[in-house]
C-alpha cells in the first residue's frame, strides 16, 4: 500500500517536475556525451518514470535504457504510464520480456527494467558501458558515502551524471504563517535522517556534496536551480506536500505537535481556498569527464 501511495504522489508531482528541470545542466551535459551506436543510460531509483519520459524525446534518437527501483510495484506503475505516455505522443510502445521498447519515426527506445535494491551503488555491472547515469528526487535521501560511491563508478565506466531536482533546504509558502521558517527547520533535520541509503541522509545538503564528490574524481561539473513553482490550481498536489511536511516535522519534534497540527490546518485552508503558492527548492548537477 505504501508503494501506491508514492506512485499516486509521483504522479502528481511530475508536471512540476518536468516544469522545473534546468535545460543549462542538461544541454551542458549533452555537449558531453559521446556514444559510439545507441546511448546507453542507466537510471537508478526510477520509480514510475518520470525521469524517463522526460528525456526520452531530449536524448539521441537511439537508446538502451537500463532503469532500477527497489518496488516491483512503481516499475509496473512505470511500464503502464510509459506507454500512455508514448501512445499519446504519437509513439509505438509494447511490452517485451525485459521491459519496453518504443518506436517512432524518430525514436528506437529500448527499456530494462531490473529490481535492484539501492542500499549501495557499489554494483559495476550496473554501470558497466554506460555513457549516461541518471536519477532524479534521489540524492537527498542518500549518504555522503552513497554520492562518493556514485562518482566513483561513473568515473570507472567514464559514463556522465545528471542528478535533478535535489532538495535544497529552501522552501517559501503564500500566504505566509508565523510557523513556516519552524516547520522548514525540523522537516530539514529530518531529511538528514538515514533513509536505508548508506547512513545518514545529505539532505539539504546533497546538491553540494554531489558537487564535490565529482569534482574530487576529475569531473566538470555544473549546477543550477531546479525549483518547485506550485500554483493554487494543484490542490492534491500541495495537500500532499504540506501533510508531508507537517508530517515529518512531528516525527522530528514532536513535542510541537500540536503546532504542526495548527499550521497544517491553517496551510490547507489556503489550498482549499484556492490562495495557496508554494515555491520549493532544488537544484540539478550535471557531471561530465573531458574526453
Amino acid at each position: 500500500m505504501m508503494d501506491e501511495s508514492l506512485a499516486e504522489w509521483l504522479r502528481l508531482r511530475e508536471a512540476a517536475d518536468h516544469q522545473s528541470r534546468s535545460e543549462t545542466v542538461l544541454d551542458a551535459v549533452q555537449r558531453r556525451v559521446l556514444a559510439d551506436g545507441p546511448i546507453r543510460v542507466l537510471d537508478l531509483a526510477t520509480g514510475t518514470g518520470s525521469n524517463l519520459r522526460y528525456l526520452i524525446p531530449r536524448l539521441p534518437p537511439t537508446q538502451r535504457w537500463l532503469v532500477v527501483d527497489r518496488s516491483p510495484v512503481l516499475l509496473a506503475h512505470l511500464r503502464t504510464r510509459t506507454i500512455e505516455w508514448s501512445r499519446a505522443q504519437g509513439l509505438e510502445a509494447r511490452e517485451t520480456g525485459e521491459g519496453l521498447a518504443i518506436t517512432g519515426p524518430a525514436l528506437d527506445c529500448h527499456i530494462t527494467t531490473r529490481v535492484q535494491d539501492l542500499d549501495s551503488v557499489d554494483l559495476p555491472d550496473l554501470f558497466d558501458g554506460r555513457h549516461l547515469v541518471t536519477a532524479s528526487a534521489l540524492l537527498d535521501l542518500v549518504s555522503g558515502t552513497w554520492l562518493s560511491t556514485l562518482a566513483a563508478r561513473c568515473r570507472a565506466a567514464r559514463a556522465a551524471a545528471l542528478l535533478t531536482l535535489t532538495y535544497d533546504g529552501h522552501s517559501t509558502c503564500e500566504p505566509r504563517e508565523p510557523e513556516d521558517a519552524m516547520v522548514r527547520a525540523a522537516f530539514n533535520r529530518h531529511q538528514a535522517r538515514d533513509k536505508g541509503l548508506g547512513g545518514p541522509a545529505a539532505g539539504p545538503n546533497a546538491a553540494s556534496t554531489a558537487v564535490r564528490a565529482f569534482a574530487d574524481l576529475g569531473f566538470e561539473v555544473r549546477s543550477e536551480t531546479s525549483d518547485w513553482q506550485i500554483e493554487p490550481d494543484a490542490r492534491a498536489f500541495q495537500t500532499l506536500l504540506i501533510d508531508g511536511w507537517a508530517s515529518a516535522a512531528t516525527e522530528e519534534t514532536p513535542e510541537a505537535a500540536g503546532v504542526f497540527a495548527d499550521w497544517r490546518a491553517r496551510r490547507l485552508a489556503h489550498v482549499a481556498e484556492g490562495r495557496s503558492r508554494l515555491t520549493v527548492g532544488h537544484r540539478d548537477v550535471g557531471a561530465w569527464l573531458e574526453r
